[in-house]
């Protein structure tokens, strides 16, 4: 039939045998995601247009995690908004403080997103549980609230891009290289509107952390999503998350399925990549920063990079040593559960003793929302995944991108060289 993984999935939720690239179908959604950014404007359209009754109590997640802990009045009127809203329908996977987490990390975490899923949020980097082998994409607010009301969504069926991985990434270099080197070597605009279909005996390489982020990331080349195969790692992931060996669907590209195009990349001559501003395509590898680059501050955290194996690493990097005196070092768990595997495990102690200071799960300074605004002329390097001008405060601010690894060793020097990386 010719069909990619993506394809297969869009097929069973639309009830077809078959679907092919343009073509425009309703699938029915497995679950429906808004923040508390984007949910308030889905609630204020269901209101415009008369709705109220939502299509399922399990099958909507409204997370608490841009503005919050609330920043000022608008971020509580919003959230307020959204608390009396779930309240109101009984949903379910309501999460605030306390209990939230960052959106992208709490939902895998708490087996609410498997494979075989359709999902749709209203957030762009909704696009993350592709790792799981699910389509997951962003829409607008006025989707999610469709979504809501009818647990279906309009799609135009994307092409796809198959990246053929071999071979095993080296010390210390991880997803978020992997997924710099691809939008440094295909553009911003290089997957525009179509699936990132990542294969071949590479992926079993990859921890499922690292494919979170690279899925993650897939918004940044343009694409539709990413979107890894199920293998024993994916399903560990899913049965230590509590989803029921029954409950998920494992789809497989057709052997004759058609791609626009394959790119094969060796993981071992994959090394540590850096973002310049102010794109993700604007990359650099050690070799080519001779120049040595003054470091305001370092943020290590986000929905990209703020998983227990991301705090791991950073903390390895930190043990002993102190954040240069004029850094200021933010590591943010992206969950309650990260959180406290941090301060059991002894992670927490090292950060607090290297300087660096750890915020509540939170959005934060990812977005320019707050824990970490830039001022003017002030540089960042950050485990985030959007480097935009003004993306984390000031417009004549900057912010560079890079790996848990890359950020705590900046933190470290204040410089970012490559011959301190």
């Amino acid at each position: 039939m010719k069909m990619t993984m993506t394809q297969k999935i869009l097929a069973a939720h639309c009830g077809l045998e078959s679907v092919s690239a343009g073509q425009l179908i309703e699938a029915d959604l497995d679950m429906v995601l808004g923040n508390d950014i984007t949910a308030p404007v889905a609630i204020n359209e269901l209101e415009k247009a008369g709705l109220n009754k939502i299509f399922s109590r399990e099958k909507i997640s409204l997370v608490m995690d841009h503005f919050t802990p609330n920043k000022d009045i608008k971020a509580a009127e919003q959230c307020k908004q959204v608390r009396d809203f779930a309240r109101y329908h009984g949903i379910i996977n309501f999460f605030d403080v306390g209990e939230m987490g960052i959106e992208h990390a709490l939902l895998p975490e708490k087996g609410l997103v498997k494979a075989g899923d359709c999902i749709i949020g209203a957030d762009s980097h909704t696009c993350t549980y592709g790792a799981l082998g699910a389509f997951s994409t962003g829409v607008g607010s006025t989707d999610m609230a469709a979504g809501m009301a009818t647990g279906k969504a309009w799609f135009k069926v994307p092409a796809a891009i198959r990246f053929e991985l071999a071979g095993k990434l080296p010390a210390n270099v991880s997803g978020k290289d992997l997924i710099l080197h691809i939008i440094g070597k295909i553009g911003v605009d290089g997957a525009l509107y179509k699936s990132m279909e990542f294969a071949g005996d590479g992926v079993g390489s990859l921890s499922m952390d690292d494919r979170l982020c690279i899925a993650n990331m897939a918004i940044e080349a343009g694409a539709k999503n990413g979107i890894f195969p199920v293998d024993d790692k994916t399903i560990a992931y899913m049965k230590q998350a509590g989803v029921a060996d029954q409950s998920y669907t494992v789809y497989e590209p057709d052997s004759d399925a058609e791609y626009e195009q394959t790119i094969r990349i060796d993981l071992s001559e994959v090394t540590h990549t850096i973002s310049f501003p102010h794109l993700p395509d604007n990359t650099r590898t050690p070799n080519e920063i001779t120049e040595g680059i003054k470091i305001d501050q370092v943020v290590i955290g986000s929905c990209t990079n703020g998983r227990y194996e991301d705090m791991e690493v950073a903390a390895a990097v930190l043990k002993g040593k102190k954040v240069a005196r004029d850094v200021r070092c933010i590591v943010i768990p992206a969950t309650q559960k990260i959180y406290l595997e941090c301060i059991r495990n002894g992670l927490a102690e090292i950060f607090v003793e290297s300087g660096a200071i750890i915020s509540t799960p939170t959005c934060g300074p990812c977005l320019g929302g707050h824990t970490g605004i830039l001022a003017e002329g002030e540089r960042a390097i950050a485990t985030t995944n959007r480097n935009f001008v003004g993306r984390m405060g000031h417009p004549n601010s900057e912010v560079y991108l890079a790996s848990p690894y890359v950020a705590a060793k900046v933190a470290v020097t204040g410089i970012l060289k490559g011959d301190l990386i």
